[in-house]
C-alpha cells in the first residue's frame, strides 16, 4: 500500500490534511497521523546530521587490528606461492 507514500508527497506540496484526505479518499486522520510520523522522522534525521567533528565518525567497516593484518598477508602470500 502506497498511501504513506502519497500522503508525503502532497504534505510536500503544501495541501492540507483534509485536502490530502479528499484526493485519496482516506480519513483526516490518517493523513494528519502520517504527517505527524513524517515531521518526528525529519527531526529524527536533523538531529543525526553529522557535525563534522571526529565523534562523528563511523568507518564502514571495523578497521583490522596490526595481528590480523598480518595474518592476511601470511595468507595472501601462502595463496600467491601455492598459484
Amino acid at each position: 500500500m502506497k498511501i504513506r507514500t502519497d500522503i508525503a508527497a502532497l504534505v510536500r506540496a503544501g495541501h492540507s490534511d483534509a485536502s490530502i484526505a479528499l484526493r485519496l479518499g482516506c480519513g483526516r486522520g490518517t493523513a494528519n497521523q502520517t504527517r505527524r510520523a513524517l515531521a518526528s522522522l525529519a527531526r529524527l534525521y536533523a538531529e543525526a546530521a553529522p557535525t563534522g567533528q571526529v565523534r562523528d565518525y563511523r568507518p564502514e567497516r571495523m578497521p583490522t587490528s596490526p595481528a590480523q593484518q598480518a595474518a592476511n598477508r601470511a595468507r595472501l602470500l601462502a595463496a600467491l606461492t601455492a598459484a
